[in-house]
């Protein structure tokens, strides 16, 4: 999405070469006109697919979902909690999930009042690199005896395994950005 890649020139910060800061646009703060363009995008690409509900992680995977959510005529979404709280009473399903930015282990969780044996879900989130988040979160659809009828990423660092990891297990993965290395502290998109 050249869209995407151009803000991720004029406005990302790469740091140390590993790690894409864009809490300027997505993270942090939303650029509505451009994450909406993203929800589109997601709509345009899993025409071709049916889809019950999008499950995404907090928090920033939130804004994409529900983006994606309208453009594909206002679908539920549910969201996987990282922390524990005392709303996250009752029965959960559950994923243990490395961050890579954050270097700790967390569970992820998700009501299982939320999902519903049988549907077809859209997994959404903003990164991927090792693939942690996806895989935890394919778990606990899994958990739930729904299927994955898709994962979008908005931002791919294709030179980590998390695209082979979720292919290898048989999940179709659509990436907006594909970024093939970092050099000079910038990205280099796949071409």
């Amino acid at each position: 999405m050249e869209e995407l890649k151009q803000r991720i020139l004029q406005d990302g910060l790469v740091i140390d070469n590993r790690i894409l800061k864009i809490d300027n646009f997505l993270n942090q703060q939303i650029d509505t006109a451009l994450i909406n363009h993203v929800g589109q995008e997601f709509a345009r690409r899993f025409k071709d697919v049916h889809i019950d509900r999008i499950v995404t992680i907090e928090s920033s995977g939130i804004a994409v979902a529900y983006a994606a959510s309208l453009a594909l005529n206002n679908l539920p979404i549910v969201f996987a909690r990282k922390k524990k709280s005392l709303l996250t009473k009752g029965e959960q399903y559950t994923a243990k999930i490395y961050s890579y930015t954050k270097e700790e282990e967390y569970t992820a969780t998700i009501s299982k009042a939320y999902l519903h044996a049988g549907e077809s879900v859209l997994i959404i989130d903003d990164f991927l690199a090792s693939g942690a988040a996806a895989v935890g979160l394919t778990d606990i659809v899994a958990q739930a005896g729904c299927t994955v009828a898709g994962i979008g990423i908005v931002v791919e660092k294709t030179f980590q395994s998390g695209r082979k990891t979720l292919e290898d297990a048989g999940f179709r993965v659509e990436s907006l950005a594909r970024i093939a290395r970092f050099e000079n502290n910038k990205p280099v998109f796949v071409e």
